[in-house]
């Protein structure tokens, strides 16, 4: 353990709230502690609103500690209130089932379950609230909560006048009982949440007191906004998924690279593993020259590494210079497809005409022949990176990049794909 942990934690903005800040510290500092942090599978997939505390479980872990990922597929069932607009959807257990297996291999790149000092422990809430009684949930966790006590959470507070169903309002108990089964089955003290959860944790440590008669302990991290305004997490409407088949490499490292200069070194903060120090380099150097982006790139290269590995990053840095340059003819055919992933595409039947006229309107690029014979005098079309003023063009074999796409620009920024 390192006696200045709890203070760099703070110092990288990371710590937002603590039921008690000394005696935590004093306890991180005198002996390895168990925390936890729960993961409710809403999706088949983590995104990045889950990395930050994914990444804190992984900092307790190199400093001595023994993070706890449970995964919620009980309490995954029922759905979480806080800062909810309105009720979520409950979903069948085969699909919570499913996707916990998958939160699970996701947690595994992350925190180190084979370490021989301090091995990081799974679980999964279903194995106790799946087989518990209404009667046993009424006895041994309600008796120990007022009404009062409930009503007074900030996440139900919110919701009383929307409406918030018993399900839902009683979500805070079974997080305060995985708390204490947590307690009972490792000595766990600590649980990790976004500032979301404090109601939870709260709930999770009074019931530690009433039943155990130990001090738990809470910390949460701050709720992440972006400089313009916009949620942090979404690119375009979309979220960032961890799982590659959902957010590809390239895509994950572009959401990074196009942070906004006012939050690109707090990010380094949170999301990397750069030291304080090396931090301030970095910050020093962008400061002088904003328009290098060397704080972005540090980032986008960082978080990518982690969350796909050295080839991920390097494929997406390789896509992103190809783009840049206009040399897509570099790529190859997985690389087109991550670098294309969401634009239009017009798969090219055996009776279409080849040429470049005919093309781009059965394409919709171009609504008439003479916008599109404009277009092409004007320079306005690209080939896969190459220009064509030629209106008399028909597309060649050479022309398919891997045999079978074909990039096409029109003007500065708009793609489209040809598939033969």
């Amino acid at each position: 353990m390192h006696s200045n942990f709890f203070q760099e934690l703070k110092q990288r903005g990371l710590v937002h709230q603590t039921t008690d800040e000394r005696a935590l510290e004093e306890q991180l500092n005198k002996e390895s502690v168990k925390l936890y942090v729960g993961f409710d599978p809403t999706a088949d997939s983590l995104h990045i609103g889950h990395l930050l505390p994914i990444l804190m479980l992984r900092r307790f872990q190199q400093n001595g500690h023994v993070p706890i990922a449970l995964v919620g597929a009980g309490t995954g069932m029922i759905g979480d209130p806080s800062f909810k607009d309105q009720e979520r959807q409950l979903n069948p257990l085969t699909t919570v089932q499913e996707w916990s297996d998958n939160v699970k291999k996701q947690l595994a790149q992350f925190i180190d379950f084979n370490n021989k000092e301090n091995p990081a422990i799974v679980d999964n809430n279903y194995d106790w609230l799946g087989k518990m009684s209404m009667i046993d949930f009424l006895r041994d966790v309600g008796k120990n909560f007022t009404i009062n006590y409930m009503m007074n959470k900030e996440s139900v507070k919110r919701r009383i006048d929307s409406g918030i169903s018993y399900t839902e309002f009683a979500y805070q108990l079974l997080q305060a009982y995985d708390f204490l089964k947590l307690y009972q089955k490792y000595s766990c003290l600590l649980q990790l949440g976004g500032s979301d959860q404090w109601g939870n944790i709260t709930s999770g440590i009074e019931l530690l007191h009433r039943e155990e008669g130990v001090q738990g302990f809470g910390l949460t991290m701050p709720l992440i906004t972006k400089a313009d305004g916009k949620k942090f997490g979404k690119t375009e409407g979309n979220a960032i998924w961890l799982d590659a088949n959902k957010t590809s490499p390239y895509e994950f490292y572009q959401f990074w690279l196009n942070t906004d200069d006012r939050d690109a070194v707090r990010f380094l903060k949170y999301f990397t593993f750069f030291s304080l120090d090396e931090i301030a380099q970095i910050e020093e150097e962008f400061q002088q020259a904003p328009e290098t982006r060397v704080a972005q790139k540090a980032l986008a290269k960082d978080v990518t590494t982690l969350v796909h590995g050295q080839k991920g990053y390097e494929q997406a840095k390789r896509i992103s210079e190809a783009l840049f340059s206009g040399s897509v003819k570099e790529l190859n055919t997985e690389e087109l497809d991550q670098a294309f992933g969401g634009v239009p595409a017009y798969e090219v039947g055996s009776d279409d005409s080849l040429n470049l006229v005919e093309i781009l309107i059965a394409a919709g690029i171009d609504s008439s022949k003479r916008q599109a014979r404009e277009d092409i005098n004007n320079g306005a079309i690209y080939l896969n990176g190459d220009r064509i003023q030629d209106t008399d063009y028909e597309i060649q074999e050479a022309d398919k990049l891997g045999g079978k796409t074909t990039v096409i620009r029109r003007g500065k920024k708009r793609y489209f794909l040809l598939r033969f």
